[in-house]
């Protein structure tokens, strides 16, 4: 099996168009996510097909034309924006002559890179054995049956059989300690609640501005930078209000993507979990992006799979200094606020969000702002 150890700052970007909308969208994120993992897309080979081929993905033509790119641009790694199966993956590796990486190694890379905490980095680490357990397959030259391993295996055990028995070990003992941190996060959650503490989280497709909101609002130094996936672990901060009797959290969680792999998505879950138990989700939205209602689709496609769909929400219509549109509130039939326009750049609407923070949290803790000492 070829060497995946190797590190490239250089690639062949692949996006095949098979009829669904979005796609030019979707290959300039795709461009995104390489720059996102420090890799130069040196080139982008694109094509048309109805459905993906079984063995190679792409047809034979096209594998062929990649393979000219390839040896053209001299790249040492391709690049598929789609999701491969182990053997696709296999095969496109022997006719082109380099690495392959589909687009969820690429997003696992980005998060390998970005995890600070030390959840994040256990929860990347269990995504990603999660995702080379599917690679684990026959076809690597150390797999003949051996007899006695030295100290790992036992009698008759394969090379594939320890790989596999070794991962499932090292799954198991990150599981438990998300278990354990999933754990702590509960009592986290009860002291809050405890403490009449209206909880809230932003939520949104990756760039969308998330962490430079949360800074304006919490006055936190969350790494706030123009790239896909900067931010990675939940952070939560107290939002302040004009009313001490009300007290706000706000927690700043990682960017949704669409097609997030689903392995990224259960590893994350204890993370997430911050957004499952929240009273309110204020979803950020890139007001510039052409693409941003399939970017919301995105998003809610993702709060339904982790049971978040039926939480309270705002949407947060970010970056109106790109478009030049004023800012303004939206309510809905109920009097509630809906959509609010703002920029978290320059700071425009900000002030309607914290109105919208403390006017939430006043109907929704009643207990909290009208109780008063009882006379003996």
């Amino acid at each position: 099996m070829r060497d995946r150890t190797g590190s490239t700052n250089q690639a062949v970007l692949v996006g095949l168009d098979f009829g669904e909308t979005g796609y030019a969208e979707s290959l300039a994120e795709a461009k995104q996510l390489a720059s996102s993992a420090g890799v130069d897309a040196l080139t982008v080979v694109k094509g048309r097909r109805q459905r993906p081929d079984p063995a190679l993905f792409a047809g034979s033509g096209k594998v062929d034309e990649i393979a000219e790119a390839v040896a053209l641009t001299q790249s040492p790694v391709t690049i598929f924006n789609h999701e491969l199966t182990p053997s696709q993956e296999r095969n496109l590796e022997k006719r082109l002559s380099c690495r392959v990486v589909d687009r969820t190694s690429l997003i696992l890379d980005i998060f390998a890179q970005r995890a600070r905490s030390h959840e994040g980095k256990v929860q990347v680490e269990l995504a990603q054995l999660e995702h080379l357990s599917t690679r684990l397959v026959r076809g690597w030259t150390h797999l003949e049956r051996q007899k006695g391993g030295i100290g790992l295996r036992g009698p008759g055990e394969s090379q594939l059989e320890t790989d596999r028995r070794l991962l499932g070990k090292r799954v198991k003992a990150l599981k438990e300690k998300l278990t354990r941190m999933q754990a702590q996060r509960a009592v986290q959650r009860r002291a809050r609640e405890r403490a009449r503490v209206y909880s809230v989280s932003l939520v949104g497709y990756t760039n969308a501005g998330k962490s430079t909101l949360f800074n304006r609002l919490t006055h936190a130094g969350v790494r706030a930078v123009d790239q896909l996936f900067a931010t990675l672990d939940t952070t939560t901060r107290r939002v302040p209000t004009n009313d001490s009797r009300t007290s706000v959290v706000l927690s700043d969680t990682v960017g949704f993507i669409r097609d997030l792999p689903h392995t990224l998505v259960a590893a994350f879950r204890a993370t997430l979990e911050e957004t499952v138990h929240a009273d309110l989700l204020m979803h950020v939205v890139d007001a510039s992006s052409p693409d941003r209602d399939a970017q919301i689709e995105a998003v809610n496609s993702v709060l339904t799979e982790i049971g978040a769909d039926a939480i309270p929400q705002v949407l947060l219509m970010n970056k109106i200094d790109l478009t030049q549109l004023p800012p303004r509130v939206e309510r809905d039939e109920y009097g509630k606020v809906a959509r609010i326009w703002i920029s978290a750049e320059s700071g425009s609407g900000l002030d309607a969000v914290r109105q919208a923070l403390e006017e939430f949290a006043s109907a929704a803790l009643p207990l909290a702002r009208d109780r008063r000492p009882t006379a003996a």
